[in-house]
């Protein structure tokens, strides 16, 4: 029996069908869409956007730290005043109050430079903070096949380290570069005021010291954007190995992880000693060519002190003025580098920012006023991105029709697309063609959140939050959540009727046992939980948020055969009211639905009871033949720590004899296709 295709669906006026996917992480330097870069200054000027609030803030701390720099520029005046005037004429009682002037001054400047410090701490944290806010909220709403294209580790480092730096060049390495350049050309004009040609032969330094750091910045940009690209990769490495160090324990593959582990590392480690060698080189260029310019101001000032163009206490504020402007000269090597790294941490922020994201909502979305449940795959077609164009679609015109309240069981072998049809229900993914309809509306037509209202996933790779049990269970249910609950009675009991229930048809009483019950933290960072445990909590977060479409994508693997056999019982009950899709690897599975659905390299193929697929189709009986091997393959290896040699003998001798009969089943039905 075969589901009658539905009419095509009409999409919303400029509706737009796009769809987005990669398996494989890409190299790090080819994961942005865009890679273009612009220029340090165009790259760092889109910053406004998030520094705009706090630009007051940012600019009295640059003008205190300019007006600390200003006074110290005066300090030389004063020291001419003191040389010319009370020291050339022995009057020593006119020292004092000169001396007390530049104590005054140097207080002032200290004071300067603590306000240029408090001014920013507050305001350049919550530009962090407010940047971290944001691409959070941007990772939320990419779609899953962003995900699956991004490591995690060039996320993570993104929206620490990157963040963290950015912030870093605002406080510090903005405002002091700023404030050099400007108390660079405030001291340049002294220097010539004093003496036109002391200060143009210091000045000429700045020629060879502008075509250095020209160079400079080219090459160092690329290699600061390989060390933050590798620094991702070392940070997805070691979060990969933290998560499967079971893997990594049981199968004694601690040292080739620590190998691969240490080759990345060296790679970095080698990126980090060749951005310290152009940092050297640079710094060579900014201590040695304004020490000769120095050293040959000196011999030419005292050749005109000693013509009489130049008094003593001119030349001794000459050299303090210079002085004072070596660590500007000196600071530029590093700000500029300071500032080339934030604009790679800017350019890879925005990245994720720019990505453009496919699975949006309408803008005139629909709605469904009265849901039923009725879903229907009306011709899909679906391929991922990274698919060669050789290669068929996944999802080649997949029709098939859920009837409001109907149990459908999807069955096929490995690759068949069953994951990716339930994919397509809530839109993780979007199609390629076709659609997906709920009630009649296209799936595309309604806000996402909408759709996740009406639809809801049980996943057999159980995900559980960093929270108590209760949260994890009534995460689809915001309207129940903690604070809710506290302000209003009536929620309250609400909440705990429904994680009660929710809890009872997954079998997952274990929750009232852990130390503080419901409320027991775990997911991460709390209380470590068995696979059976987290399948039945996320099975119980699918019922309790009490969808009109249940999507069950083999949410009972992890579970023994009397709990699975418990599980759905009770889900007999749920499942009487709402329409569900279930994938099913388990024969015991299939029996829970009202119809199956056998999907054969990317087609439903046959719709119909389990009695009469058995009955009528050939693929189907081996389907679920190499399920029930599969699943007396698990018990076997689950019971074999219980089992003396001999059992395992005689399962092994009742395994290769069910092998040969497959085989001549396989070698009949590959004859009857014929």
């Amino acid at each position: 029996m075969r589901a009658a295709a539905p009419g095509p669906t009409t999409l919303p006026e400029g509706f737009r069908v796009t769809t987005a996917h990669d398996h494989q992480h890409p190299p790090s330097d080819q994961l942005a869409e865009t890679p273009q870069r612009l220029g340090t200054v165009r790259a760092l000027w889109r910053l406004r956007a998030f520094v705009g609030p706090a630009m007051p803030a940012i600019v009295g701390s640059m003008l205190a730290y300019l007006a600390a720099q200003l006074i110290a520029l005066a300090v030389p005046q004063v020291l001419e005043q003191i040389v010319d005037g009370p020291l050339a004429h022995g009057e020593r009682e006119q020292v004092v109050p000169l001396a007390l002037l530049v104590f005054g001054l140097g207080a002032a400047e200290a004071a300067m430079f603590a306000l240029r410090r408090w001014l920013v701490i507050g305001p350049t944290t919550k530009i962090e903070a407010r940047m971290r806010n944001a691409l959070y909220a941007r990772l939320q709403d990419l779609p899953v096949s962003f995900h699956d294209r991004w490591p995690s580790g060039q996320l993570l480092s993104r929206a620490v380290s990157d963040l963290g730096l950015i912030r870093r060049w605002l406080a510090f390495g903005l405002i002091l570069l700023v404030g050099n350049l400007l108390v660079l050309i405030a001291g340049a004009a002294i220097l010539i005021s004093m003496s036109w040609v002391l200060g143009l032969v210091f000045l000429a330094c700045a020629v060879p010291l502008w075509i250095v750091g020209y160079r400079f910045e080219g090459r160092y940009s690329e290699v600061a954007r390989r060390s933050q690209d590798q620094s991702g990769d070392l940070a997805t490495m070691v979060e990969e190995s933290v998560h499967g160090i079971r893997v990594l324990k049981a199968f004694g593959r601690g040292k080739h992880a620590l190998r691969s582990f240490r080759e990345q590392a060296e790679s970095l480690r080698s990126t980090e000693i060749e951005k310290a060698r152009l940092d050297a080189n640079i710094w060579v260029w900014i201590l040695v060519v304004p020490a000769v310019a120095l050293s040959m101001c000196l011999v030419l000032g005292v050749w005109l002190a000693s013509q009489g163009e130049l008094s003593v206490g001119q030349l001794v504020a000459f050299f303090a003025t210079a002085a004072v402007l070596a660590w500007p000269i000196e600071s530029v090597g590093f700000l500029l580098a300071f500032s080339l790294d934030a604009r790679t941490a800017t350019d890879r922020f925005y990245d994720i920012m720019d990505t453009r994201n496919d699975v949006t909502d309408p803008e005139q979305p629909a709605a469904v006023q009265r849901p039923r449940g009725e879903l229907v795959f009306d011709r899909v077609h679906f391929r991922y991105q990274d698919a060669p164009a050789r290669h068929p679609d996944l999802l080649d015109g997949v029709d098939l029709v859920l009837q409001p309240g109907e149990t459908m069981a999807l069955v096929g072998l490995t690759g068949s697309g069953k994951t990716t049809m339930t994919a397509l229900t809530t839109r993780l993914y979007d199609v390629t063609s076709g659609a997906v309809t709920l009630d009649g509306v296209d799936v595309r037509a309604l806000t996402r959140g909408e759709l996740r209202r009406h639809i809801a996933m049980a996943f057999e790779d159980a995900t559980l939050f960093s929270a108590s049990v209760r949260e994890n269970v009534l995460l689809g249910r915001p309207e129940l959540g903690r604070e809710a609950a506290d302000a209003d009675p009536a929620v309250r009991a609400e909440a705990e009727r429904v994680l009660d229930e929710a809890l009872r048809i997954a079998q997952a009483g274990f929750a009232y046992d852990l130390p503080d019950g419901v409320d027991t933290k775990v997911g991460e960072e709390g209380m470590s939980l068995s696979g059976g445990q987290r399948q039945r909590l996320a099975l119980a977060r699918a019922v309790a948020a009490k969808p009109s479409v249940l999507v069950l994508d083999d949410p009972l693997s992890a579970l023994d055969v009397a709990t699975e056999a418990r599980v759905e019982a009770e889900l007999r009950s749920v499942l009487a009211d709402t329409t569900a899709l279930i994938v099913a690897h388990r024969p015991s599975t299939v029996m829970l639905a009202d119809r199956v659905a056998l999907l054969e390299e990317g087609r439903i193929t046959a719709v119909g009871t389990h009695s009469e697929l058995l009955r009528d189709s050939d693929h189907y009986r081996y389907v679920i033949s190499s399920l029930e091997e599969e699943e007396r393959r698990a018990e076997a290896e689950a019971s074999d720590r219980f089992d003396g040699p001999r059992a395992r003998d005689d399962r092994a001798r009742d395994d290769r004899a069910r092998d040969d009969d497959r085989l001549i089943d396989d070698e009949d039905r590959k004859e009857a296709i014929r």
